[in-house]
C-alpha cells in the first residue's frame, strides 16, 4: 500500500498491499501530464521529527489515523495489525503512529522504534519484530513449537489473501467506500494524483492474482478463501488459541488480523462475502472477539 527471513517475508507478501508500480506505467495521457513537470530525486526519508522527539516509550508505526493513535484501535492494514496484535499478545508496551509506506526509512510498514537505547533512530522493520520481541520479553518463537506453523501459514499468504486483494482493490463499490478513504484520500488532496494511485493500486492487485492464474475467478477466490476458513476452524477445534497454546502468539495475531478486519463494520465494507463465509465457522468469530474484547 509485514522468526526467520523465508518466514517474515513470506507473511509482508500475505498481509500488504502490493507496491504500486512506477509512474510511467500509467496511461500516457497522465504520462504526458507529469513529463511537463520537473522531477526532483530526494534522499532517503528522515524518521518523522514528532515521532522521534515527542513520544516516549516504544512506537509502533502503522496504517491508522490520528484518532486510532491515540485510542489504540487496530490498524486497518493487515500487515500492520498482524504486528500490532502480537506485541499486545507478548506484553509489550508501545505507542501506534500513524505513518505510510513512503514515510518510512524502511520503505513499508509497520516499523518499531524501540525505547532503549535512548534516542535511537535505528528502526526495526516488521521481518526483525519477532526476534526483537522475544530478546524483550522471553516468549516463544511458534515456528519452532509446531511444524505445522509454515503449513497452515500458507493459507494466509495465498488463499486469504488473494481473496482480500480482489475484495478491496478490485471490488469497485469496496475501492471507492474502504480503499479510497484509507489509502488515498489521506495521502493528498489532488484529484490527479489521487486517480494515478488508484490506477496504481488496482493494477498491483490485478498483476498479483494473475501470477498464479490466467484470470481472475471471483468465484474461484471465494472458494478458495472458503477452504482455508474452514481448515483454520479446523486446526483451532475447541481451543481458546491455535496449536493449542495457554495465551496467544504469533500465528493468532496472523489469522486475527484478517478476521477482524473482515467481521469490523467500521471498515465500511459495500460487499463483503468473505464475512458470510467466515461467520460460517462459529469458532473463528469467537477467537476474534475474545482477542479484540481482551486487548483492544
Amino acid at each position: 500500500m509485514p522468526e526467520d527471513d523465508s518466514t517474515a517475508d513470506a507473511q509482508t507478501r500475505a498481509a500488504n498491499p502490493p507496491a504500486p508500480r512506477g509512474i510511467f506505467s500509467v496511461p500516457a495521457p497522465i504520462k504526458r501530464i507529469f513529463d511537463k513537470v520537473p522531477l526532483i530525486t530526494y534522499p532517503s526519508n528522515e524518521l518523522p521529527y514528532r515521532a522521534a522527539n515527542e513520544v516516549d516509550g516504544n512506537r509502533l508505526f502503522v496504517f491508522t489515523d490520528d484518532e486510532g493513535a491515540r485510542l489504540g484501535k487496530p490498524s486497518f492494514n493487515p500487515q500492520c495489525l498482524r504486528w500490532q496484535a502480537y506485541l499486545k499478545f507478548v506484553g509489550i508496551d508501545f505507542h501506534t503512529i500513524p505513518s505510510n509506506n513512503h514515510a518510512s526509512p524502511t520503505g513499508a510498514l509497520p516499523y518499531l522504534l524501540p525505547a532503549l537505547p535512548l534516542n535511537t533512530l535505528v528502526p526495526i522493520p516488521s521481518n526483525k519484530l519477532q526476534k526483537w520481541a522475544i530478546e524483550q520479553v522471553h516468549c516463544e518463537e511458534e515456528q519452532q513449537i509446531s511444524v505445522r506453523f509454515e503449513v497452515y501459514a500458507s493459507l494466509l499468504d495465498t488463499r486469504i489473501r488473494n481473496a482480500w486483494l480482489y475484495a478491496l482493490y478490485l471490488d469497485k463499490d469496496n475501492f471507492d467506500a474502504v480503499a479510497r478513504k484509507l489509502y488515498i484520500d489521506p495521502s493528498t488532496s489532488n484529484s490527479l494524483v489521487r486517480s494515478v494511485l488508484a490506477t496504481q493500486l488496482q493494477q498491483a492487485a490485478r498483476d498479483e492474482l494473475l501470477k498464479t492464474s490466467d484470470y481472475i475467478d471471483v468465484s474461484d477466490l471465494e472458494a478458495e478463501a472458503d477452504n482455508a476458513f474452514e481448515a483454520l476452524s479446523t486446526l483451532l477445534g475447541d481451543n481458546r488459541y491455535f496449536f493449542d497454546r495457554r495465551t496467544p502468539g504469533l500465528f493468532d495475531a496472523s489469522v486475527f488480523a484478517y478476521t477482524h478486519l473482515l467481521l469490523d463494520k467500521d471498515m465500511g465494507w459495500r460487499h463483503n462475502r468473505l464475512s458470510v463465509l467466515l461467520r460460517k465457522y462459529k469458532n473463528l468469530v469467537r477467537h476474534r472477539d475474545n482477542l479484540f474484547e481482551k486487548f483492544f
